[in-house]
């Protein structure tokens, strides 16, 4: 059976039983702060077990592409080395909402999986959920009750809370669950061992395929379980190891879902992969062959990944979940390279294949197939510039270690050993920090390396590292949550916020529905806020949340009583107001007020950004698509999809465009709650990477159509006037634009204004400024080219005079001098110092404005023969002026701001060749 026809056929069946077929939601998530990707099926249905959202039906069916890197679910580690496990997998999934429960859920699996996919019995055993004393949960005598009629009591097994109880996160819905375990090993090897032994003891050939949770309690945040006001079922079946054993295979990596990626890879590098059925059968493989094997299932593996990430808008970059794009890409361009022979970007070419294979199903990788094929080879051309000298200092390094003197490479950098550098084997963490800051090198890549060495890596230390670099560079931001406090009751369609904010910007009376305390250590003590109905637009789309207050003191309290809305978010379908206090009596009426100087700002850049999109287009090609956006009351922020630096004159012809359509006084057009398809029809924009619903809303300024749930001008009028303030790269075919309107450009110009004038009268009121600043630019220059001639001179003098001072210590010509030069020319001078002697030993310094810089010159065959190293003298010595500095092992510099210490440096110069 096909894995086509595999995903038909589970989707088929569900339909059949009530269930409406939903499509995946996107792999990156926008609405949920506690997940950066979606690493289960349950996720983006997350709001309906919360009870803030009513689904469209009480029975769901879908396939999610679900993805494993970070945080609680994490497989990264495991790909390639087992024949199950993988960073981008489809869950499918059936889901009740309040409608059936366990008997249903667990004989329609039964069902599905011994009568339409036929998989014999007698290979499947079960899981049931023993109970917990801790949180007083029983055994699920429901459940295996159930199961005994459909299967023998010797394959059903009891599971403990790790295996059999789970849950969302720390807070939130949770339960009990029963999973189904398939048996692939051949009939001699299970008439020896036992199946039901193997069961959740990662066997490669006994593995779990389906996980039915039976969703009836709400985790709080003491820890304690309560019951949920209605039950739910959650279930999650593996399509990858279905089709594995639907196709007779004991690998994942044996079915049509990656053979066609592999026979590529193949291909490209002209080598071979090894089934799994002929490496169980007993054929003895080299070494070499098992790590092209390794490789290959690593290569195909991320690729699924990374393409669906950028085709679903998240690309590779240097932080949050774009450096989790980045670092699966990156594992798999190194084990190409290093083990398949591969020099020169090839995923990239797997792209085509892979839109191929699973475009019917997932048209977003179709359709973003070109831009996906464009990022990859950028990315991957941007690390092969770098990989080379990143794997040749980790070799370097290695060497060291294998030979016994694991301490070398840091005795040459200067740095102080650790216990663990002195043991044999043992990769510093230290050094792993520096692939890390300096190549791009995420730590797992440089474990890998370590671990194809025969060395381990000291994590701790890497750690503490990375951990006191980010605690220079950011404030603590952990947050923790109370539990909700219910004010009102909702009723069984749980809580309910109607946002006004469209037509609004006042509404009342408001009603706070519910609230928590969150402490941040960052922001302090602060109040989440629930109201029946809000004017306050939330977060999303780019465009800022609303600031404003809430004056609970016009209805039934005298007293003023006014608190300020510090922002607006949304999460998991709730409107959450931030603030930094409680009104005094919660229960009271209230009037909600947005800032709205700050809304009409926000809203001006808003419509622009959607004029800016059509210009870009209209002058660029239909291939501008938005990648990312910043809408707040200062500026926008829009990134694009574009492979080559907009010119300026192009981003003159967009600033023309845009104003244009601001001076034709355009009218804000508006689609609310009309069907997605018919807003596409109009020829909307749909944005990838958006969940979008049933119904949608569309705005529209003359041609300029796009689906949007934001706030905009009425006319384009109001925007004033439009001007762009910057372009630039922010990721591999991702370009950004920052631009202003309205007040802001009146400001902008204003400035403007006011810095000619300065230069204007500091020139003396020239009457040809442009004339003036020239002749200027010539005077200066002429002036450059006598100033670059006496300083030569007068370092070629030094340089004369200071060649009678060198001294020779223990083999080395030493020199230690201060001299008066600027930093430039003080650097020249010990490079020419050094070159001039055998076995030169240089520190050079001086003082230029108050401040003082050093310099080291150490001949190469110092450096090689007897251990020492620019840098490190540069970074000892550096500790008197204050200051620190850096470079190569024969030459490096430092600044510093404590003049007086220069002396003391010059005496402990000698100290280094005594």
């Amino acid at each position: 059976m096909k894995s086509q026809d595999v995903r038909k056929q589970f989707l088929d069946f569900f339909k059949s039983n009530g269930h409406l077929i939903v499509p995946s939601a996107p792999i990156v998530l926008k609405d949920d702060p506690t997940l950066m990707f979606n690493n289960s099926g349950m996720a983006q249905f997350k709001e309906y077990f919360l009870g803030n959202g009513t689904p469209k039906s009480k029975r769901i069916a879908d396939t999610q592409k679900c993805l494993r890197v970070s945080g609680k679910h994490n497989d990264l580690e495991d790909v390639g080395f087992d024949t199950y496990h993988h960073t981008m997998f489809e869950m499918l999934g059936n889901w009740s909402f309040g409608d059936y429960f366990k008997k249903e859920a667990i004989n329609w699996a039964w069902q599905l999986l011994t009568e339409v996919y036929k998989i014999p019995k007698e290979n499947l055993y079960v899981s049931v959920f023993e109970g917990s004393k801790e949180d007083n949960v029983p055994f699920d005598q429901e459940a295996w009750d159930i199961w005994k009629t459909l299967i023998d009591e010797d394959r059903i097994i009891l599971g403990n809370k790790k295996d059999n109880f789970w849950e969302m996160g720390d807070q939130g819905p949770c339960g009990p669950c029963s999973e189904i375990h398939v048996d692939l090993r051949p009939e001699a090897e299970k008439a020896l061992v036992s199946g039901k032994s193997l069961v959740n003891n990662d066997h490669p050939q006994v593995v779990e395929i389906w996980n039915n949770v039976f969703m009836e309690f709400n985790r709080k945040a003491d820890g304690s379980l309560e019951k949920l006001p209605a039950q739910h079922v959650d279930t999650g079946m593996g399509f990858e190891r279905l089709c594995m054993a639907l196709q007779g295979k004991t690998s994942n990596y044996d079915t049509d879902v990656f053979t066609p990626l592999i026979e590529k890879v193949e291909q490209i590098t002209g080598l071979k992969y090894t089934p799994n059925d002929v490496a169980l059968s007993g054929v003895e493989e080299s070494e070499e062959q098992n790590k092209t094997n390794i490789a290959i299932r690593v290569v195909v593996d991320h690729v699924r990944a990374v393409a669906f990430a950028i085709a679903d808008g998240q690309v590779p970059s240097s932080g949050g979940a774009g450096y989790v794009i980045r670092r699966i890409l990156r594992r798999a361009v190194y084990y190409g390279y290093k083990f398949l022979n591969a020099k020169e970007p090839f995923v990239n070419k797997l792209v085509e294949v892979l839109a191929n294979q699973m475009g019917d199903f997932f048209p977003e990788i179709i359709k973003q197939k070109d831009f996906v094929i464009n990022v990859i080879r950028q990315e991957e051309t941007m690390f092969f510039l770098t990989i080379e000298n990143g794997i040749k200092y980790f070799d370097l390094y290695s060497q060291l270690v294998n030979e016994g003197d694991s301490g070398k490479f840091k005795r040459l950098a200067g740095i102080e050993l650790s216990n663990s550098d002195k043991e044999q084997g043992v990769f510093p963490g230290f050094f792993a920090f520096e692939l890390k800051d300096t190549y791009g090198f995420p730590l797992d890549l440089t474990v890998l390396m370590a671990k194809n060495n025969g060395l381990t890596v000291n994590v701790d230390e890497y750690d503490r590292l990375m951990e006191e670099q980010k605690a220079r560079s950011r404030a603590a931001s952990e947050v923790s949550a109370d539990d909700w406090v219910k004010i009102m009751d909702y009723g069984v369609n749980g809580v309910s916020t109607e946002f006004v904010g469209y037509d609004k910007t006042e509404e009342k009376p408001v009603s706070i529905l519910q609230y928590r305390k969150i402490d941040s250590k960052k922001d302090g003590v602060l109040y989440q806020l629930v109201l029946d109905k809000t004017p306050f637009y939330p977060e999303g789309g780019g465009q800022v949340g609303d600031k404003g207050i809430l004056d609970f003191g016009s209805f039934e309290s005298e007293n003023n009583d006014i608190i300020e809305i510090l922002d607006t978010k949304k999460e998991n379908n709730l409107i959450i107001h931030i603030t930094k206090s409680l009104p005094k009596n919660p229960l009271n009426l209230g009037t909600a007020k947005v800032n709205t100087d700050l809304r009409s700002s926000t809203s001006k850049n808003h419509s622009a950004t959607h004029l800016m999109h059509l210009a870009l287009r209209n002058l660029l090609g239909t291939h501008v698509e938005q990648k990312g956006s910043l809408v707040n009351p200062n500026y926008l922020r829009f990134d694009f999809s574009h492979f080559s630096k907009v010119s300026d004159e192009e981003l003159r012809q967009v600033e023309a465009s845009v104003n244009a359509q601001i001076e034709a006084q355009l009218q804000l057009t508006e689609h609310r709650n009309i069907p997605i398809k018919e807003a596409l029809d109009k020829g909307a924009m749909a944005l990838f990477g958006e969940k979008y619903g049933d119904n949608v809303r569309m705005i529209e300024f003359g041609d300029s159509k796009e689906l949007c749930g934001g706030i905009h001008v009425k006319n384009t009028a109001e925007i004033w006037h439009f001007k762009i303030i910057s372009e630039g790269a922010v990721a591999a075919g991702i370009r950004r634009i920052e631009a202003i309107t309205g007040d802001a450009v009146k400001d902008f110009y204003q400035n403007q204004e006011n810095t000619l004038a300065e230069i204007k009268e500091t020139l003396k009121n020239p009457q040809d400024i442009l004339k003036s600043v020239a002749s200027l630019q010539d005077d200066n220059a002429k002036l450059k080219k006598q100033v670059e001639q006496l300083l030569k001179e007068k370092v070629g003098a030094l340089k004369s005079e200071l060649e009678k001072d060198f001294q020779e210590v223990n083999g080395v010509n030493f020199l230690a001098k201060q001299v008066d030069l600027s930093m430039a020319s003080t650097k020249d001078l010990a490079s020419a110092l050094g070159s001039s002697k055998e076995n030169s030993f240089v520190f050079l310094a001086s003082v230029e404005d108050g401040l003082p810089n050093i310099h080291c010159y150490i001949a190469k065959e110092l450096v090689a023969s007897k251990s020492l190293n620019a840098n490190a003298v540069i970074k000892e010595l550096g500790k008197y002026i204050e200051g620190n500095g850096g470079g190569q092992p024969f030459f490096a510099s430092g600044k510093g701001k404590n003049a007086a210490g220069v002396k003391e440096a010059l005496a402990h110069a000698i100290d280094f060749v005594k």
